[in-house]
């Protein structure tokens, strides 16, 4: 067990996975915000990172593959004073999930989005994923991977994102210091963590990573847009980490009158009345 109110369980991956310290970092990170574990909604869709609302003590919903995003928003928009965090990988979020990203970014609804990123597809046994590496052989791309790898980071920046960051799993309080910012900001928030897949990405190790990435300093500014899409395309030897923007915008809620200034949906009354006449127009 952990220390504080998000303890975690017993897990069914793999031993050196990177999911674990993902996971713990949540933990932490819940922990210092002093949320309760009723405040909280962690999602998930399908796959090894997808099993993370199982394993951490609030409230949970796994979906379908893909579908993280749809559940997230819907109970966010429901409960405007729920956190709400997803906890999924890269293949669920980006691939089967990718148009969920797209327009949820466009829709700004004040959700954490936290990307397990290991560049492959480990519940299914290897296959490669949107973001594997060009050329990288897998278990099934036996001849190397022939299209080209998605950049969430950036993508999300061209969308609007107001706040994208990376991270990786092999520096724990690093990683508890992005994931308790992300959560504090009013908006959809990214963080891509790179998370090494000790069974199936043999190429994308921990020593891989940890000989390229480096932190952002005091020296980076992240209200910089066209500096933050620079940084977003530094991959290879260099691979920064850490808050690559940081911009306030108006959210969902913000631009919806009865959902920024009423009690949150879920506490209010339904018009059984005004429901009937709705109900005439299908007779």
């Amino acid at each position: 067990m952990g220390e504080g109110k998000f303890y975690t369980t017993e897990t069914a991956w793999c031993p050196g996975c990177g999911d674990y310290s993902i996971l713990e970092s949540l933990k932490d990170a819940l922990n210092r915000l002093g949320k309760e574990p009723h405040e909280v909604l962690v999602v998930g869709g399908i796959g090894q990172a997808a099993k993370t609302p199982q394993y951490i003590n609030t409230n949970g919903f796994c979906g379908l593959h893909g579908r993280a995003v749809p559940p997230a928003v819907a109970a966010k928009i429901a409960n405007k004073d729920l956190t709400v965090i997803i906890n999924t990988g890269d293949g669920d979020s980006y691939g089967e999930g990718g148009n969920h990203f797209i327009h949820n970014i466009r829709r700004n609804v004040d959700i954490t989005h936290f990307v397990h990123d290991n560049q492959i597809y480990g519940l299914t046994k290897g296959q490669a994923s949107p973001t594997t590496d060009l050329g990288q052989t897998t278990s099934v791309q036996t001849m190397g991977t022939m299209n080209n790898p998605l950049n969430p980071l950036l993508l999300a920046l061209a969308l609007g994102a107001g706040f994208v960051a990376r991270a990786f799993s092999g520096d724990r309080e690093h990683l508890t210091s992005i994931m308790v910012e992300a959560i504090k900001y009013k908006g959809y928030a990214l963080v891509d963590i790179l998370q090494p897949c000790v069974s199936f990405n043999k190429v994308n190790t921990f020593q891989w990573y940890s000989k390229r990435i480096y932190k952002l300093d005091e020296t980076y500014h992240p209200s910089n847009k066209m500096a933050a899409m620079e940084k977003a395309m530094e991959w290879g030897d260099k691979i920064p980490i850490g808050i690559i923007y940081n911009q306030e915008k108006s959210t969902y809620h913000d631009k919806i009158g009865f959902l920024r200034d009423g009690k949150p949906l879920v506490d209010r009354v339904p018009d059984i009345e005004k429901i009937k006449e709705f109900m005439k127009d299908f007779e």
